[in-house]
This record gives structure tokens, sequence and C-alpha cells, in this order.
């Protein structure tokens, strides 16, 4: 039997400037919008938006990922910031943003200009600066997605998938599937990374202070994360005095995925329904 917020989710596009925007809309209440991680779209979010919380999801495909277009993309945080700003203005009005690692970076960004718009914010497993080691890391993604090697490419990002999680029951192969899916032709990922590495020369930390405390905000971390460890959070909550943090337990940077239960209880509690 379905839910009600199934039979109520709908998939639309949105022309936001350069971009034709793919976001699936469900449920009913306050308005919440879902930013994926890179190398995902918006499906990534289904456990979420079929969960009854009592509010209004809107989960949607960032630039060049899933199915919305890449348009011009000049590879920095600022434009999938303002891409983000641009559907809180167009489709949904001022709302809560819910955001995973790449998501939670640009939802962040997005506070720290635009608080009118961004009413709450939730950050799960997210980075507001990367090191030298994450920055080459993303380097020689950017390099081999620029290539034509499908064969590589696919086990680079199953061998990604593999390390960010942790609970043996979750399913690598059909999460790798779904995101290679999502990458698609590689545009999107590539620019999403490049965006990423930047931060190792201009971390957003600095810009964090800018969150004043009318912008509530929860840093979520889990516990076996290795892709943005309790550090990362650290480095977050040092920036904002008025976050507060919480974390999900026996889960890796895909925590979504090794503990959707979990994950799904938490968020109900921090959005407050």
């Amino acid at each position: 039997m379905t839910s009600g917020v199934e039979e109520s989710m709908i998939t639309r596009t949105a022309t936001l400037g350069d971009i034709d925007v793919t976001y699936t809309r469900a449920g009913t209440g306050p308005s919440v919008v879902l930013i994926h991680g890179l190398a995902e779209d918006h499906l990534s979010w289904r456990n979420v938006q079929e969960a009854d919380l009592g509010v209004t999801t809107y989960a949607y495909d960032l630039r060049g990922h899933g199915s919305t277009t890449v348009g011009a993309p000049d590879g920095t945080l600022a434009q999938l910031r303002d891409d983000l700003l641009a559907f809180l203005e167009n489709v949904t009005g001022p709302a809560i943003c819910v955001g995973f690692s790449l998501g939670g970076t640009v939802v962040l960004s997005a506070a720290a200009v635009r608080p009118d718009l961004v009413t709450k914010v939730v950050a799960l497993g997210t980075s507001s600066v990367v090191g030298r080691g994450a920055a080459s890391f993303y380097a020689g993604r950017i390099e081999l997605f620029r290539g034509t090697n499908r064969a590589e490419q696919r086990d680079a990002l199953r061998a990604d998938t593999a390390a960010a999680l942790h609970n043996p029951s979750s399913d690598l192969d059909s999460v790798t599937t779904a995101r290679l899916a999502a990458v698609g032709d590689a545009a999107g990922y590539i620019n999403a990374s490049t965006a990423m590495a930047a931060l190792v020369d201009s971390p957003l930390t600095p810009e964090l202070s800018k969150i004043g405390p009318d912008v509530g905000v929860t840093i979520v971390g889990a516990d076996h994360d290795s892709f943005c460890p309790k550090k990362a959070a650290d480095i977050i909550l040092g920036a904002v005095e008025h976050a507060t943090y919480a974390e999900i337990t026996d889960a890796g940077h895909l925590m979504l995925v090794d503990q959707p239960e979990q994950s799904i209880a938490l968020l109900e509690r921090v959005l407050g329904h």
C-alpha cells in the first residue's frame, strides 16, 4: 500500500537562469528543500520524501546531475549557491534547507548571504574547507572523468562508494549504479568537484560567521565518516557559535544509505514535526 506522501509525489522542471532544474515535490506542510551530494541526484532523498515528516519536501537535481541541465558551469561554489537561491526565490519561497555533503556546503553558503530565504540549515556529512589530500583526490577524479575510459570511471566511483559505506548490509552495487546514472556525462560531476577542490585555498569557513542566530543550524555527522569526519563538523561548529551537533551511529559518509531509519528519525526531530 502506498502512503499519501508517495501518492502526492510529483516531478517537475523549472527553468532557472541558464539551467532547467528537475525536482520532486512530496508531502504537505512547511517547505523543506533537500540538496544532494556529489555524484547523486534527487533520488538519494527518496526515503526521506516517502516518510511522513509533516513537511513539503522539494528534492532537486544539482546543475549537471541527474536530469538537470549543466548550462554554463563555472566550477564555483557561488554558482551552485546561486542555483539554490534561484530555486528558493522561484519555486518554494523561504524554506528550511537540508543538504548532504556537497549539498550541505551549498546550503551553508546560501544561508550566509540570504538568511531571508534559508530559514534553517541542516547539513549532513559536510565540510567548509578541504585539505590538500582531498583537493588532490578531486583533481584526480576530474582528470579521470574528463576522459573516455568508462570502465575505469565506473570502478573509481564504485571504490569511492565502498569507502563511503560502513553498514555491511548496504547494497554497494545498487548504490553505485544509481550514482553512475546521476553522474551521466560527468559535466556536473566535474563542475561540482572543481568547486569543492577550490575550498582548499578559499575555505567557506570565514563566511559562516555571517549566519545569524535567527537561522538555526544543525550539523549532522556519522561516527564512521572518513570523508567528513568529526573534525570537519567541529570547524563549522567553531564558526557558527549557535550551531548544534547530532550524530548518526554505525554509518559511514553515506549515512542515508547505511542508516536510513535513524537518519529519518533524526531529521524528524530537527525539523520539529
